[in-house]
Parts: C-alpha cells; sequence; structure tokens
C-alpha cells in the first residue's frame, strides 16, 4: 500500500462475526480461556464451526499465541497468522490483516482476537515497570527520568499543549467522557452501565497528571473479543448482513515514537492518524460528511479530540464543540471510558451491531462507521459499510 494512492483492498472482505466474553474487573480464569470463549462466540455468530478457519491474528502484547488458541479452540491447520504490534494501534490492523489474508486468497477465514486480564493481572496503565533493552526503551529513555512513566503522563504532554495552542481550558475534555458515560449507562454490556456522568462530575474528578482528570483516562479491564473476517460472497451466505471492509490503513508518522513523540514540530495533534485517515478516506471514496456513526479509540479524551480534527470532522481546536452538538454519533457503545477497555477490539465489533441494526444504542439508517485503533502510537483505522 502506497500512503499516496487508492489501494485494493476496499470491498474485498467483510466481518462476519463478533463474539466477546463478559467485561469485568476480575475474570476469575485464565487469558487462553478468555480468549477461547470470545472465537468460539464469534464464530457461532457467523454460523461457522472452528474447523472453518484457516487463520488467526492478534497482538505482540497477548499471552496466547495463535497455534495456542488453535489447539484449544479445536482449529485444525492455519495457512496464516499474524501479530501486530503496538499495542491498542492494533485494533484495526488485525482486520486488515485479516482481510489481506483474504482478498489474496491465504485463508478463507480469519478470526481477530484479543484477550487479557488487564485489571487484576498485568495493569497497562501502570506505566513502565521493567524493560529489556531495546530501540524502543532508548526513545523511553529520553522520558522516563523526569517523571513521564505512565500512559497518562505521556499523554499529558500532548494534551496541554493543545489546551495552550488554542486557548482552551481541561473542561473542554469533558465533552469526551459525558458522551461516551452516556451511551455506557444504556448499554447492559458496559461497565458504567446505569452511571451516566455530567459535565460538573468530569471538572470534580481527581487530576492524574494535568491537565487529565481521573474522568479523561479510561478503565482496565478483563475479557476478551474476537471478530470474524471472510469474503463478502461467503459472508452473504451466513446468518448476519456482512460489514463490508470498504478501506483499512496503518499509519505512522515522522518522528514516530511510542506515545513520546514530543520531538515532532507540533504537538496538537495525532500526524499518524493523519496518515490513516487520508487512506480511509482515499480508498473508500467517502468523506467525513458520508458517516453515520465514528468509534474513536478513546484511552484518553484529547486524543478523541485530535482525531476528529485529524479526520476533518472539524477545524483544529474545534474538536470539543464538535462532541458537544452531538452531530455525529460518538462512540455508542460506550467507549473505553465507559463499556471496556479491549484494545479498541471491542469498538470494531459496536461498529459491526451498528450496520446490523444491533446496538443497543442503535442509530437508525446507519451504513457508513469509522472505526479507528489506539492514538499515540502507530495505529490503524477502517470503514466499514453495509453490503450493497
Amino acid at each position: 500500500m502506497s500512503v499516496r494512492v487508492r489501494d485494493g483492498l476496499g470491498g474485498r472482505a467483510a466481518i462476519a462475526g463478533i463474539g466477546a466474553t463478559e467485561f469485568s474487573k476480575d475474570s476469575g480464569r485464565s487469558e487462553l480461556r478468555l480468549a477461547v470463549e470470545a472465537v468460539r462466540a464469534a464464530l457461532d455468530d457467523a454460523g461457522l464451526t472452528p474447523r472453518d478457519v484457516d487463520g488467526l491474528v492478534t497482538f505482540t502484547m497477548d499471552t496466547s499465541p495463535e497455534i495456542t488458541v488453535a489447539q484449544a479452540c479445536g482449529i485444525g491447520e492455519l495457512s496464516f497468522f499474524s501479530r501486530i504490534h503496538y499495542g491498542g494501534g492494533a485494533a484495526c490492523a488485525t482486520v486488515q490483516q485479516a482481510a489481506l489474508a483474504v482478498a489474496t486468497g491465504i485463508a478463507e477465514v480469519v478470526v481477530c482476537y484479543r484477550a487479557f486480564n488487564e485489571r487484576s493481572g498485568r495493569r497497562f496503565g501502570s506505566g513502565v515497570q521493567h524493560r529489556e533493552p531495546s530501540a524502543e526503551g532508548a526513545a523511553l529513555g529520553w522520558s522516563l527520568p523526569f517523571g513521564l512513566l505512565t500512559p497518562a503522563s505521556w499523554v499529558a504532554m500532548t494534551a496541554q499543549r493543545y489546551l495552550h495552542t488554542h486557548g482552551l481550558t481541561p473542561e473542554v475534555f469533558g465533552q469526551v467522557a459525558v458522551v461516551d458515560r452516556k451511551y455506557a449507562a444504556t448499554n447492559p454490556a458496559a461497565y458504567f452501565h446505569g452511571r451516566p456522568i455530567t459535565l460538573a462530575d468530569h471538572a470534580a474528578s481527581r487530576w492524574i497528571v494535568e491537565p487529565l482528570r481521573l474522568l479523561d483516562c479510561c478503565q482496565e479491564t478483563d475479557g476478551g473479543q474476537a471478530i470474524v473476517v471472510t469474503s463478502v460472497e461467503r459472508a452473504r451466505d451466513l446468518p448476519h448482513p456482512p460489514a463490508v471492509i470498504a478501506a483499512a490503513a496503518q499509519g505512522a508518522g515522522r518522528a514516530q515514537e511510542q506515545m513520546t513523540s514530543f520531538y515532532r514540530d507540533d504537538l496538537t495533534g495525532l500526524p499518524e492518524m493523519g496518515v490513516v485517515a487520508r487512506q480511509l478516506w482515499r480508498t473508500s471514496g467517502l468523506t467525513p460528511a458520508d458517516m453515520d456513526v465514528a468509534i474513536l479509540y478513546d484511552h484518553f479524551t484529547p486524543f478523541v479530540l485530535m482525531q476528529l480534527e485529524e479526520f476533518g470532522f472539524c477545524g483544529k481546536g474545534e474538536a470539543a464543540e464538535f462532541v458537544a452538538g452531538e452531530s455525529l454519533p460518538i462512540n455508542t457503545h460506550g467507549g473505553q471510558l465507559g463499556e471496556a477497555y479491549l484494545h479498541g477490539m471491542n469498538g470494531v465489533a459496536e461498529g459491526v451491531r451498528q450496520l446490523r441494526g444491533t446496538a443497543v444504542n442503535r442509530i437508525l439508517g446507519a451504513g457508513r462507521v469509522l472505526v479507528t485503533a489506539g492514538t499515540g502510537v502507530p495505529t490503524s483505522g477502517l470503514v466499514l459499510t453495509a453490503d450493497g
């Protein structure tokens, strides 16, 4: 794929099944079992069996290898297996990898999965505790001595610059938190089901790292999510209408680091998501005005605002007002702030539900959905559309 021309992947694969475990703070079972439960649920949803699967895709930060999941699920031979790096930035890229395999005939049915005990086990929010020597670790070495030890502290640097440049206050971030929690409150699968918040609640929540408050930061979750990808033609013969992958893209910007890209010329945007945005619009032939729903990666509220600006939904510094206007439904499942933090895979599932018309917070007539993956790191995105 070139970052300058339309690619040939759009419309050649579809999501046919989605499945998940419950989302909790203490699953009481292994990450492998969570992965298997999610994969089996997704296959059941697609009307397929483990014998139909010949490909698996997951994240590098995963303790359940593809061959182990295959064995535990009863999947036979694999012709394709892949892992995507950079944490949550991999979410939509797993689907892209699956679509590439399907479109080129390398595999016929590929399952993407993510499963972890991210609350009761390893907590990603705890930041850097131990790292083996690596080039990535060397980059972090420029920040760690100054106390920038956690994802929240890394994002806070960019968020502070964003506010300063546009003459805004931290209260603008509350618009994202309030909208996410509004949708989570009516979603029985969400951890914060029945618990909406107000802007006053956001402003009263404690500081984590200025200008980020507690309600600007996503939760930590135990659970699993899986996605089944196959050809559009095969998907049409399965129980649910296909969610066609109209475009899929990855992106890394110049001077890219993992959440510490502080030496760029401008710290008020997300250039890596700009790369993704241009390719998604180019390949799908669609524009921001065509989107019916946006499922935006929301591990921290400021990066939701910056994503809206990178994708062209509004001008620089205008995203908070755009969110408050609710002209575009955002994170209708409650997002990672409200539903669960599954490194964005639950967001992909919500995009599929909106196209099927089965979402709890259904947007009537939704036929085009934007889904994004983790921000501040090399990232990815999808445009999903209804078939036909």
